[in-house]
Protein backbone atom coordinates (compact mmCIF):
# COMPACT_ATOMS: atom_id res chain seq x y z
CA UNK A 1 0.00 0.00 0.00
CA UNK A 2 1.50 3.37 -1.32
CA UNK A 3 1.72 5.70 1.87
CA UNK A 4 0.22 9.24 1.61
CA UNK A 5 -0.38 10.29 5.17
CA UNK A 6 0.71 9.51 8.98
CA UNK A 7 -2.12 9.10 10.74
CA UNK A 8 -2.75 7.73 14.35
CA UNK A 9 -5.29 5.08 14.62
CA UNK A 10 -5.99 3.75 18.21
CA UNK A 11 -7.38 1.03 19.03
CA UNK A 12 -8.72 -0.06 22.62
CA UNK A 13 -10.88 -2.62 24.01
CA UNK A 14 -11.56 -4.98 26.71
CA UNK A 15 -9.00 -8.36 27.21
CA UNK A 16 -9.64 -10.61 24.83
CA UNK A 17 -11.86 -8.34 22.84
CA UNK A 18 -9.84 -8.28 19.15
CA UNK A 19 -8.20 -5.43 19.33
CA UNK A 20 -4.39 -6.68 18.36
CA UNK A 21 -6.58 -9.26 15.95
CA UNK A 22 -8.22 -5.91 14.64
CA UNK A 23 -4.65 -3.74 14.29
CA UNK A 24 -3.40 -6.65 12.78
CA UNK A 25 -5.87 -6.47 10.12
CA UNK A 26 -5.81 -2.81 9.76
CA UNK A 27 -2.04 -3.28 9.04
CA UNK A 28 -2.47 -6.12 6.59
CA UNK A 29 -2.49 -4.03 3.13
CA UNK A 30 0.78 -1.97 4.32
CA UNK A 31 4.12 -3.66 2.21
CA UNK A 32 6.58 -2.30 5.19
CA UNK A 33 5.33 -2.91 8.35
CA UNK A 34 6.69 -2.81 11.90
CA UNK A 35 5.49 -4.11 15.08
CA UNK A 36 6.53 -2.79 18.39
CA UNK A 37 6.11 -5.00 21.59
CA UNK A 38 5.71 -3.27 24.98
CA UNK A 39 5.62 -6.80 27.01
CA UNK A 40 8.42 -8.58 28.91
CA UNK A 41 8.10 -12.17 29.83
CA UNK A 42 7.97 -11.84 33.87
CA UNK A 43 6.87 -14.99 33.99
CA UNK A 44 5.45 -18.39 32.10
CA UNK A 45 1.93 -17.48 31.55
CA UNK A 46 3.27 -13.92 29.78
CA UNK A 47 5.81 -16.07 27.90
CA UNK A 48 2.62 -17.81 26.52
CA UNK A 49 0.88 -14.44 25.90
CA UNK A 50 3.65 -13.36 23.53
CA UNK A 51 4.43 -16.40 22.14
CA UNK A 52 0.70 -16.62 21.00
CA UNK A 53 1.07 -12.92 19.71
CA UNK A 54 3.86 -13.80 17.34
CA UNK A 55 2.01 -16.76 15.67
CA UNK A 56 -0.70 -14.11 14.65
CA UNK A 57 1.67 -12.03 13.07
CA UNK A 58 2.22 -12.67 9.69
CA UNK A 59 6.63 -12.84 8.99
CA UNK A 60 6.27 -9.66 6.89
CA UNK A 61 6.26 -7.94 10.44
CA UNK A 62 9.98 -6.04 12.02
CA UNK A 63 9.83 -6.48 15.30
CA UNK A 64 10.98 -4.50 18.03
CA UNK A 65 11.04 -4.58 21.54
CA UNK A 66 10.33 -1.26 23.92
CA UNK A 67 9.28 -2.62 27.43
CA UNK A 68 10.39 1.09 28.60
CA UNK A 69 11.58 3.79 26.06
CA UNK A 70 8.38 3.25 23.77
CA UNK A 71 9.07 7.20 22.02
CA UNK A 72 11.93 6.37 21.45
CA UNK A 73 11.56 3.07 19.65
CA UNK A 74 8.94 4.81 17.60
CA UNK A 75 11.35 7.69 16.17
CA UNK A 76 14.02 5.34 15.68
CA UNK A 77 12.14 3.19 13.56
CA UNK A 78 14.46 2.95 10.27
CA UNK A 79 13.36 4.57 7.31
CA UNK A 80 10.89 3.24 4.90
CA UNK A 81 8.48 1.66 7.61
CA UNK A 82 4.89 2.47 6.21
CA UNK A 83 3.26 1.98 9.42
CA UNK A 84 3.93 0.69 12.72
CA UNK A 85 2.11 -1.49 15.02
CA UNK A 86 2.34 -0.83 19.50
CA UNK A 87 0.75 -3.32 21.34
CA UNK A 88 0.28 -2.74 23.98
CA UNK A 89 0.26 0.62 25.96
CA UNK A 90 -1.39 -0.83 29.31
CA UNK A 91 1.23 -3.36 29.00
CA UNK A 92 3.94 -0.91 28.79
CA UNK A 93 2.12 1.88 31.57
CA UNK A 94 2.29 -1.09 33.91
CA UNK A 95 6.31 -1.92 32.99
CA UNK A 96 6.68 1.91 33.80
CA UNK A 97 4.89 1.63 36.72
CA UNK A 98 6.12 -1.44 38.27
CA UNK A 99 9.91 0.24 37.34
CA UNK A 100 9.34 3.93 38.75
CA UNK A 101 7.32 3.11 41.88
CA UNK A 102 6.17 5.83 43.25
CA UNK A 103 8.34 7.97 41.38
CA UNK A 104 6.27 7.21 38.45
CA UNK A 105 5.03 10.87 37.12
CA UNK A 106 8.91 11.60 37.21
CA UNK A 107 9.64 8.82 34.34
CA UNK A 108 10.58 10.75 31.28
CA UNK A 109 9.56 8.25 29.11
CA UNK A 110 5.69 9.06 29.50
CA UNK A 111 6.37 12.71 27.80
CA UNK A 112 8.75 11.67 25.34
CA UNK A 113 5.79 8.89 24.07
CA UNK A 114 3.69 11.69 24.28
CA UNK A 115 5.98 14.39 22.26
CA UNK A 116 6.80 11.68 19.40
CA UNK A 117 2.83 11.32 18.70
CA UNK A 118 3.01 14.93 17.74
CA UNK A 119 6.18 14.05 14.80
CA UNK A 120 5.34 10.82 14.18
CA UNK A 121 7.66 8.72 11.51
CA UNK A 122 5.34 6.59 9.52
CA UNK A 123 1.17 5.73 10.26
CA UNK A 124 0.84 4.39 13.80
CA UNK A 125 -1.40 1.96 14.96
CA UNK A 126 -1.80 2.24 19.30
CA UNK A 127 -3.56 -0.45 20.91
CA UNK A 128 -4.54 -0.32 24.58
CA UNK A 129 -7.15 -1.72 26.69
CA UNK A 130 -10.34 0.19 28.38
CA UNK A 131 -9.73 -1.19 32.05
CA UNK A 132 -12.07 1.01 33.16
CA UNK A 133 -15.41 -0.38 32.68
CA UNK A 134 -15.32 -2.75 35.34
CA UNK A 135 -15.67 -3.49 38.71
CA UNK A 136 -13.72 -1.17 40.89
CA UNK A 137 -10.41 -2.57 41.99
CA UNK A 138 -10.30 -3.13 46.18
CA UNK A 139 -6.56 -2.40 46.10
CA UNK A 140 -4.83 1.25 46.22
CA UNK A 141 -2.29 0.23 43.65
CA UNK A 142 -4.72 -1.60 41.30
CA UNK A 143 -7.27 1.81 41.46
CA UNK A 144 -4.19 3.39 40.76
CA UNK A 145 -3.10 1.54 37.67
CA UNK A 146 -6.46 1.81 36.41
CA UNK A 147 -6.75 5.52 36.89
CA UNK A 148 -3.05 6.14 34.72
CA UNK A 149 -4.36 3.91 32.24
CA UNK A 150 -7.66 6.12 32.00
CA UNK A 151 -5.84 9.35 31.82
CA UNK A 152 -3.21 7.61 28.97
CA UNK A 153 -5.94 6.41 26.38
CA UNK A 154 -7.39 9.96 27.37
CA UNK A 155 -4.23 11.50 26.06
CA UNK A 156 -3.83 9.26 23.03
CA UNK A 157 -7.96 9.60 21.78
CA UNK A 158 -6.93 13.44 21.78
CA UNK A 159 -3.83 13.27 19.32
CA UNK A 160 -5.75 10.17 17.22
CA UNK A 161 -6.64 10.78 13.86
CA UNK A 162 -9.01 7.45 14.33
CA UNK A 163 -10.27 5.71 17.43
CA UNK A 164 -11.64 2.39 17.31
CA UNK A 165 -13.15 0.29 20.38
CA UNK A 166 -13.13 -3.16 19.75
CA UNK A 167 -16.14 -5.22 21.69
CA UNK A 168 -16.51 -8.96 20.84
CA UNK A 169 -14.25 -8.73 17.87
CA UNK A 170 -16.29 -5.87 16.45
CA UNK A 171 -14.81 -2.42 15.56
CA UNK A 172 -17.05 0.38 16.75
CA UNK A 173 -15.84 3.96 15.10
CA UNK A 174 -15.46 6.45 18.22
CA UNK A 175 -13.46 9.60 16.55
CA UNK A 176 -12.22 9.86 13.00
CA UNK A 177 -10.66 13.05 10.90
CA UNK A 178 -10.75 14.22 8.01
CA UNK A 179 -8.04 13.76 5.51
Amino acid sequence: MEQKEKKITFVLGGSRSGKSRYALFRAGPYSHKAFIATALPIDEEMQERITLHQKERDPSFRTFEAPYDLGKTIRLLPPGIDIAIVDCLTVWLGNLMYRYGDHFHEAKEMETFMSTLTRIPCSLILVSNEVGLGIIPPDPQTRRFRDEAGRLNQRVAALADEVIFVVSGLPIELKKTSG
